[in-house]
């Protein structure tokens, strides 16, 4: 009979099979109300699953870090069934939980409007209302098949068709509704309170374009209402910082139709662009790293060999010539950069060899998935790659580490996860050199002293990496960096060096990236500072303006001596009212505003503001620069001026 095993180490003994609800209730009735589900091992289970043999069990409450992703799984089937209650005609094809919240995707005769959103929403009020049980049952996937085509849920019987035949199929009902689901789900409708109906669009059908176009309703669900009141904030927020749109404001760049997925930098987003590239440049140049550039036009067979055609090819732009040799634009800059290392003979005296580019690349995304900077087609990646013998993996990759997550600090962002993903289903290269990747990875990591958690299967397909999630200031996660761990590639490709007895060994390569995508890094730090960049990135530092004509030529004066200085600086001289001025360039989120009258004039000053607002009374240029010179200085690590 089993012996249940509880987090705290205490045992359980029962006479008899017991679920995962009666375990609950033996410990406390109040326990037995709040729970949502149960754990046992690593598995998450229904409330009502069976404990037949000894086990390890938590009792997942709204206080476990699983608790959300089972609300909200079990939130989309709410949806579902309050849609087929009022829309019976319409049939459910697919419902996962996604990052803040789930969707579920309907076949129906019409479009979803706002109004039928406000319904569904209210009829989910009412089935959470009606506290129905859930309930779990399988059924053999044949007869599972027949039940969901006797509903005419014909979406629903092509997904189980497409399972193999002696995998049993799990549905759940509450009330007279069923869907098929692998589960687990909270044990009624009643544990599911806090949710709201946020958008509809489209989606194709198994995400293939040549299928039907489906609706896809989003929600989001939390476990109380402060929370979700946090969230609505948070994209009220998103929303105020939406960096297409303070592009637009400040006149960074733009994108449009003939182009999709390109980027048309302007005068001043190219400004902050380029600083962005000289600030990486210096940082790489003191780490070791030697600038090169590879072509971004090469032939279709160094992609074969390299594995990209396969497991990419179908993401490449590529052309055939006349005399029909077929060329990709590159997706990646790795394999230009193994063809630099192969050139001459190298030696293990002359590990690690440093390769860093700011490499022009092109991948086919989606139309429905570009997405201002944050997804496009044509990016620029800060991309290094790092030639080494298998001893000096773990040295290079602490130091990488920790190049990264000092240059994050100097953008402001303090809080970055680390993630470790492993291999994935699709790959290259044998389970043994996997596992030498894998291990030599998370011992860089733990030398590194690092903390991370596990993303099973999602290495990239040469080799392992750690990912790095940055937390922006209204609580977003953005993954940016990357640094992993290769023992294919260089192989593929042919690259050696010869070690000290004179043998060809095939070298490791360690690939890392930090901003990633410079485009999308930019989209980051403009949504993360609401626009107003500090001023060492602030494509216009200051702006120096009069009151009357009779300043214009102290003004001039002012604005040459900064230049001079290598300052961002414009001046501003149109007859019009100096509140005006000033608002508009606050508007503008130039990081410092100096206003010069008569009274500044005669004392060879400037009045200075910033775009917070603050006034910082009058100084001499000298004062001024001294401050802003401590500010650049800086770089993100503090802000003097808002």
């Amino acid at each position: 009979m089993p012996v249940i095993t509880l987090p705290d180490g205490s045992q359980r003994n029962f006479d008899h099979p017991v679920t995962v609800a009666e375990v609950a209730a033996s410990i406390g009735a109040g326990l037995a109300k709040a729970a949502l589900a149960g754990k046992v091992g690593s598995k998450l289970v229904d409330t009502s699953f069976s404990l037949n043999d000894d086990a390890r069990l938590e009792i997942v409450t709204d206080k476990h870090p699983d608790a959300l992703e089972i609300i909200r799984h079990s939130t989309a089937h709410l949806l579902a069934q309050a849609v087929q209650a009022l829309y019976p005609e319409a049939q459910v094809t697919i419902g996962p939980v996604i990052d803040d919240g789930f969707y579920y995707d309907f076949s129906y005769k019409r479009p979803f409007t706002p109004e039928d959103l406000a319904a569904i929403e209210a009829k989910m009020q009412e089935l959470s209302a009606a506290n129905l049980a859930v309930n779990r049952r399988e059924m053999p996937r044949d007869d599972a098949v027949q039940f969901f085509k006797d509903l005419g849920e014909h979406y629903k019987a092509e997904i189980i068709a497409s399972i193999p035949s002696n995998e049993p199929i799990s549905l759940y009902g509450q009330g007279e509704w069923v869907d098929l689901c692998r589960g687990p789900h909270v044990p009624a409708t009643g544990k599911l309170k806090v949710f709201k109906l946020m958008k509809v669009a489209g989606a194709y059908w198994r995400g293939d374009s040549r299928n039907e176009m489906l609706q896809r309703i989003y929600g989001t669900a939390w476990l109380s209402e402060k929370d979700l009141k946090d969230y609505l904030h948070r994209l009220e927020e998103a929303e105020k910082r939406d960096h297409r749109k303070i592009g637009r404001e400040l006149d960074l760049f733009h994108m449009q139709e003939e182009a999709p997925g390109a980027v048309f930098w302007h005068p001043k987003g190219w400004s902050v662009f380029q600083t962005l590239i000289g600030y990486m440049r210096d940082k790489q140049r003191e780490a070791g790293f030697e600038e090169v550039n590879g072509p971004e036009l090469m032939d279709r067979s160094l992609w074969e060999a390299s594995g990209h055609w396969e497991k990419f090819g179908e993401n490449m732009f590529t052309t055939q010539t006349p005399d029909e040799r077929v060329y990709a634009i590159k997706p990646m800059n790795c394999p230009g950069h193994v063809q630099i290392f192969k050139q001459g003979i190298r030696s293990y005296r002359d590990l690690p060899v440093r390769y860093a580019e700011f490499g022009k690349v092109h991948r086919y995304e989606p139309s429905g998935a570009l997405h201002g900077l944050m997804r496009v087609r044509a990016f620029t990646q800060d991309d290094a790659h790092i030639f080494v013998s298998p001893e000096q993996i773990t040295e290079e990759s602490v130091a990488v580490t920790r190049l990264i997550l000092d240059i994050y600090r100097d953008f402001g962002f303090d809080e970055v996860r680390i993630k470790f993903s492993d291999r994935p289903e699709k790959r290259v290269g044998s389970d043994d050199i996997w596992d030498k990747a894998e291990a030599a990875l998370q011992k860089a990591a733990r030398e590194a002293g690092i903390d991370f958690t596990l993303n099973p299967g999602e290495g990239a397909f040469y080799g392992p990496k750690l990912e790095f999630v940055l937390r922006d200031a209204i609580g977003r996660d953005w993954q940016c960096g990357t640094l992993q761990v290769d023992l294919n590639l260089p192989g593929r490709l042919g690259a050696h060096y010869v070690d000290e007895h004179s043998q060809k060994q095939t070298p490791v390569m360690l690939h890392r990236a930090i901003f990633g995508s410079l485009e999308r890094f930019l989209g980051i730090l403009i949504e993360h500072h609401a626009g107003r960049l500090p001023a060492w990135l602030a494509p216009v530092q200051v702006v120096i303006m009069n009151i009357t004509d009779r300043q214009e030529d102290y003004v001039r004066e002012i604005a040459q001596s900064l230049k001079n200085q290598g300052v961002r600086v414009e001046s501003d001289l149109r007859n019009e009212k100096i509140g005006f001025k000033i608002r508009e360039h606050t508007l503008q989120r130039v990081p410092y505003l100096l206003v010069a009258g008569d009274k500044e004039v005669q004392a060879q000053q400037v009045a200075v503001r910033t775009r917070g607002g603050k006034d910082l009374g009058g100084m001499s240029l000298q004062s001024f620069l001294e401050r802003l010179r401590i500010e650049l200085d800086s770089r993100g690590r503090q802000t003097l001026e808002d």
